[in-house]
């Protein structure tokens, strides 16, 4: 495996690109004289050209077998589109801080999920460098960005992407990504992002024309599946665990977040996944600052997690969509497609206990058993949420949790994402009661294409049509409608979200207890007769016990834990406690504690019980 594109010292480029199967190739600059120059070939097919007095800024094409020309397919920058030249990016100009301090560790994180085009108005990252110093003052530790590979147009989720090397130009590029990377990291702030190795966008997709990228033999929602393991296939591979490297070492990107791994089809004794978590944690096994791949699966399979020398894939972390399920439908009450496997508080005791909810048990939705076994594994393997991109996006009207539910629930739901035992996640907007919805948005030039997608959009939600019908995901309007109002926060629902969001937030950063994530340290109950559920948190001296009320009304239970308590938190006072208002819980297998309807409460231990 080496490097592929165009690599620039500012007086020379150097081109690469991988076309075993072409008889020729040329480059073709975009210079005064309009210059094409061969190409040489080697044994594995990859192709290459020194061209003198090329700098970054320069365009160009290659030319395959002097009859079609097509932009690089490791091209870093798109400046004109998906169907227009690559151009070539110097690295070597932009000045980077100098970290002084070490970035959060994976079982610290915090993570805030963006999508650029949607954060601001303005849609750029250099937009969304503003707002650093806020989601800062909330606590945030851990930002992720949805995908940002080039794609059609201007408006997109960003899972269209054709150019896994490229930043999409319209939010501003390379370089402004790599100022936000930048202050980002000068406010203590990983950086995540979201990449898609399963699969191209449909247009402008042009890989094939290169060589034998993709595979007949597997099928994927959203297009042709990636050939991970027919002829030619390490090759394909090298391409996307290069694309992991740039991101990491040329972006001083801190995780991956690997889209929906379960869509790559790979039967090969050295799976693609298992050899990218290698590859990353060779490469930065002796960096100060180390690198995560966070994988999104809906298996269920220990397979993911499980070290590389146990047959796993090795990757650091996953999503767990089973924690979004339980809580959502016990909280909504929604028991379509797959929430029927969900509804009750037991199915979130199982999720707390055993870090999933379906380890080997039977699937109604699936009609069949789902998933394996991984309670073994420490909680910081787990991603969870009550809102995401998917979870929201998906829906036909793309309403968030508070526009289904209440402010109440809406809070709860907060509590049991920031305190659980796992790595929380929460989705742009949710922190100020956003209600702003968040939709599917797209932009193809192709209206084939555009009509196809818009016949599939209403196919999916038929069952849907009493409440009406998908918006159009090609209007500007839609698009914009998913923006976040950034209006709201100054407002008095939104200033008291914000409060409680960062005060919970506070709590789970200054308790030991709550980010030890060892699952011998964590004890999880129900309380008999009610919808009550506590964690209680064990680190050392430092024990936390936060008591969950699910139910529609007010249950009163026994504290039932020995020592001295501290209240810390109160979803009835939404903040922090007034150290003048400090109620010490003495005696507490006498104490009697009144929990409101979806409310939550949260103690400390002050001492020991002698």
């Amino acid at each position: 495996m080496s490097w592929i594109g165009a690599i620039t010292d500012g007086k020379s480029c150097s081109f690469r690109v991988w076309a075993p199967l072409k008889k020729k190739v040329s480059v073709q600059i975009f210079n005064s004289t309009k210059e094409v120059v061969p190409m040489e070939c080697d044994s594995e097919g990859y192709w290459t050209a020194t061209v003198n007095g090329i700098s970054g800024g320069t365009r160009y094409l290659y030319l395959l077998d002097d009859n079609l020309t097509r932009p690089d397919p490791a091209s870093q920058s798109q400046p004109d589109g998906v169907h227009g030249p690559s151009m070539v990016v110097d690295h070597g100009n932009f000045l980077w801080n100098r970290c002084t301090t070490r970035l959060p560790e994976l079982k610290d994180y915090i993570i805030y999920e963006l999508h650029i085009g949607t954060y601001t108005e303005e849609g750029t990252f250099a937009a969304a460098i503003e707002k650093i110093p806020f989601l800062a003052s909330l606590g945030i530790t851990a930002i992720e960005i949805m995908p940002v590979a080039q794609f059609p147009g201007t408006m997109n989720w960003g899972y269209d992407g054709v150019y896994p090397f490229a930043v999409q130009d319209s939010y501003g590029g390379v370089n402004e990504l790599k100022m936000f990377v930048n202050e980002c990291h000068r406010w203590n702030i990983a950086v995540i992002l979201d990449v898609v190795y399963n699969h191209l966008g449909p247009e402008g997709n042009y890989l094939r024309d290169f060589g034998p990228y993709f595979t007949d033999r597997y099928k994927t929602p959203w297009g042709e599946s990636l050939n991970y393991d027919g002829p030619y296939s390490d090759h394909v591979s090298d391409y996307f665990i290069e694309n992991a490297l740039y991101w990491m070492k040329l972006f001083n990107i801190d995780a991956l977040r690997l889209d929906a791994v379960h869509a790559i089809c790979d039967m090969g004794a050295r799976p693609f996944l298992q050899r990218l978590s290698k590859v990353i944690d060779t490469e930065f096994n002796q960096s100060e600052q180390q690198r995560y791949l966070i994988a999104e699966s809906d298996l269920n399979d220990s397979r993911i997690l499980n070290k590389r020398d146990c047959g796993g894939f090795g990757l650091h972390a996953q999503w767990n969509d089973d924690f979004h399920h339980s809580l959502h439908s016990v909280l909504t009450g929604e028991c379509r497609g797959y929430y029927f496997d969900f509804g009750n508080v037991d199915h979130l005791i199982r999720v707390l206990t055993s870090n999933f909810c379906y380890s080997g048990q039977y699937s109604i939705h699936r009609k069949r058993t789902h998933g394996n076994d991984v309670s073994s594994f420490n909680t910081d393997k787990f991603v969870v949420c009550s809102q995401n991109h998917d979870q929201i996006g998906n829906r036909m009207l793309g309403e968030r949790l508070l526009s289904i539910t209440d402010i109440e629930r809406a809070r709860l739901a907060a509590a049991l994402v920031i305190l659980s035992p796992f790595i929380p996640l929460l989705f742009m907007g949710e922190e100020h009661a956003e209600e702003n919805p968040f939709l599917y948005f797209a932009d193809h030039s192709d209206e084939g294409l555009k009509d196809a997608v818009r016949k599939g959009r209403t196919n999916e939600f038929a069952d849907f049509q009493d409440i009406g019908k998908p918006l159009d995901p090609f209007s500007i309007e839609t698009f914009n409608k998913s923006k976040i109002d950034w209006s709201k926060r100054g407002s008095k629902k939104g200033s008291a979200m914000f409060l409680l969001y960062q005060s919970l937030i506070k709590i789970r950063r200054e308790m030991p207890a709550l980010r030890s994530c060892r699952r011998d340290q964590i004890s999880i109950s129900r309380n008999a007769g009610t919808e009550c559920i506590l964690i209680h948190y064990k680190y050392g001296s430092n024990h936390v016990a936060c008591f969950f009320n699910l139910g529609k009304n007010c249950s009163s239970i026994e504290f039932g834990l020995p020592g001295t308590w501290i209240k810390k938190l109160d979803s009835e006072v939404v903040t922090s406690c007034d150290e003048n208002k400090v109620q010490v819980v003495i005696e507490t297998g006498e104490t009697i504690l009144n929990i409101a309807q979806y409310g939550f409460v949260v103690y400390e231990l002050k001492s020991p019980q002698v």
